[in-house]
């Protein structure tokens, strides 16, 4: 029914890493296209890919590797539309004074790092630097356990975590997991395959009001932030700029000609690695897993 919005689900809470999404809400961006888009946030574990799955949602934010393990289980009707981290923001923080150089030294160093152990990036890891040395042990969230020890290590956004443990006063370095070889896309957006066979024009759309939103938020972040910072009140107005900041270069990376593109090849070493690692059973073909399209050329200056 064209009355109803469409529901966009995010996988977490109104945060830089959204700002996209908002600003084309904000600068009317989705109006433009034609859109009437209703954003919803999400929490620890939302299971946004299942929402779009299960047709309980229109679009979703989902992670590349999250598409990958859907279609080996067999819900090969979610497709990835657009790719706002190109570089995955996953990284491990330690404290400064540890004198860390890699991820592989922390691995191998008598500390304790503090992660969630199911996820694929901590799987290749595992796998990458094995025998492991450190002790480690589930992360629940926050710096806390952190901020009392300095022997604890522990997983990151690079744009959330770190700030608030500078802002506390700690001295840290942080390592991109993307450096070690795994990186898949994150903050994807996805539909499903039946929408995007029944109405390719409206996911076009979706696709062009959501790269203005971006181009517009990394220029000019300021208004969307005041907006989502109504949304999301835990977050103080310095963190979300900061936040907005440290990601840019993850974003729009030297190599990245539009904003959210995707390629064929980064989805197949995807689901090579993951296949590598068990964490799915047979071969997916990558040429399903996203929506091959060039960006239509608009008149927007922010290229």
């Amino acid at each position: 029914d064209s009355s109803e919005p469409l529901v966009l689900a995010l996988n977490w809470k109104p945060e830089p890493q959204f700002g996209g999404f908002y600003a084309a809400q904000i600068q009317g961006y989705y109006q433009d296209n034609s859109l009437d888009v209703k954003i919803i946030e999400g929490g620890s574990g939302t299971p946004t890919i299942q929402m779009l799955a299960a047709g309980k949602v229109d679009y979703a934010i989902v992670s590349a590797d999250e598409v990958v393990i859907a279609h080996a289980r067999g819900a090969t009707n979610i497709v990835a539309l657009f790719a706002t981290f190109q570089i995955s923001p996953q990284a491990i923080m330690t404290h400064a004074e540890r004198n860390f150089t890699s991820i592989e030294e922390i691995l191998h160093s008598d500390g304790v790092l503090l992660w969630q152990a199911g996820l694929p990036y901590s799987q290749y890891l595992k796998n990458e630097y094995a025998p492991i040395k450190a002790f480690t042990a589930p992360y629940l969230g926050g710096i806390g356990s952190f901020q009392n020890d300095s022997k604890v290590s522990q997983q990151c956004f690079i744009s959330s975590e770190p700030l608030t443990a500078v802002a506390a006063g700690l001295k840290i370095k942080t390592f991109l997991v993307a450096d070690s070889g795994y990186n898949p896309y994150t903050t994807v957006l996805a539909t499903s395959r039946e929408r995007w066979r029944s109405s390719p024009s409206e996911v076009e759309a979706m696709i062009a009001a959501v790269r203005s939103g971006w181009n517009h938020y990394l220029e000019k972040p300021a208004d969307t932030n005041s907006a989502m910072q109504t949304l999301n009140k835990a977050m103080s107005a310095e963190t979300f700029a900061q936040s907005a900041q440290v990601q840019q270069a993850l974003i729009r990376t030297k190599t990245t000609a539009h904003i959210g593109e995707m390629t064929l090849a980064r989805w197949q070493t995807l689901g090579d690695q993951l296949l590598n690692l068990k964490i799915i059973q047979k071969p997916v073909a990558a040429e399903g897993l996203f929506m091959h399209m060039k960006p239509k050329h608009t008149a927007s200056k922010a290229q």
